[in-house]
């Protein structure tokens, strides 16, 4: 499991101030951390804590790089956005751009310039199953919207092996929702289909839990569900242990992983290597 740290985000209040203050504290304690729980990635997402995303973003990779070596996953909608993170961002270590849809009305191409972004840099991104009509509902059309999604890729001159495709998990407690997670299985067969090598498939497992008052249960549960399925990556909570054992058990049981009575030590010891 390719696990991207979550935390280094501006929706949460901690680093919400932290962007504001420009005080580094936080940022370097939560690198530090989630660096020691096994992340391969550290995504950084400046959300909507501060005017100046391009600033923000700037600050934060360049605060996070210099506390820890883990590759960073730069995540924004905005191409300028991501392409003020990379003036800064050392992609000798790897970097992960997140997350493109395929087209929006504002911008057609703004899948083609997170690829060039990617090539330029050496680095992976994060597509989603989601194009101008919004957030497919059904399988067929989020299974559509990959295959366009990998099409254009690989003419673009990106591997599927470089190719992260999120297909797009929605809160649970949403009313209709409930179907989803079991959409989302069924499409993630499908894609793993479509090219050789196959893409990797991730996802921003917390926002299934949004809202709930058993968030780490429904995580871990569905996560778990989704390895069985081929998934190979999710953002995740690291610090999170019970979530991590789960993702360690499953692929242990999946034969992707020896047994030995300290596999969940073994498990974290190699978890941040596996980029």
């Amino acid at each position: 499991m390719i696990a991207i740290a979550e935390r280094i985000n501006g929706q949460f209040l901690d680093v919400k101030a932290a962007i504001a203050d420009k005080d580094p504290a936080p940022v370097v304690e939560l690198a530090k951390k989630q660096t020691e729980a096994g992340a391969a990635y550290l995504d950084i997402n400046v959300g909507t804590a501060a005017a100046d995303q391009q600033d923000a973003i700037k600050w934060l990779v360049e605060t996070a790089q210099g506390a820890v070596e883990t590759p960073l996953c730069l995540d924004s909608q905005k191409p300028d956005v991501i392409k003020a993170g990379l003036q800064v961002c050392d992609t000798s270590r790897g970097v992960l751009l997140n997350s493109t849809p395929l087209d929006k009305k504002s911008d057609p191409e703004v899948l083609d310039k997170y690829v060039e972004m990617a090539n330029a840099s050496g680095g992976s991104i994060i597509a989603l199953t989601m194009n101008v009509e919004g957030v497919p509902q059904n399988v067929d059309n989020r299974v559509a919207i990959a295959a366009e999604i990998i099409t254009k890729c690989m003419e673009l001159g990106m591997t599927p092996d470089r190719l992260f495709i999120d297909p797009i998990i929605l809160p649970v407690n949403v009313p209709g929702a409930q179907e989803q997670p079991d959409n989302i299985l069924a499409a993630i067969d499908q894609i793993l289909l479509m090219s050789d090598p196959p893409p990797h498939i991730t996802m921003g497992l917390s926002n299934l839990s949004q809202g709930t008052t058993k968030r780490s249960l429904i995580n871990r549960t569905f996560l778990a569900m989704a390895i069985s399925h081929g998934c190979d990556s999710a953002i995740i909570d690291v610090l999170d242990e019970p979530l991590v054992d789960v993702v360690a058990t499953a692929e242990m049981l999946m034969n992707k992983q020896i047994y030995s009575d300290s596999f969940l030590k073994a498990y974290r010891s190699m978890a941040g290597g596996r980029r």
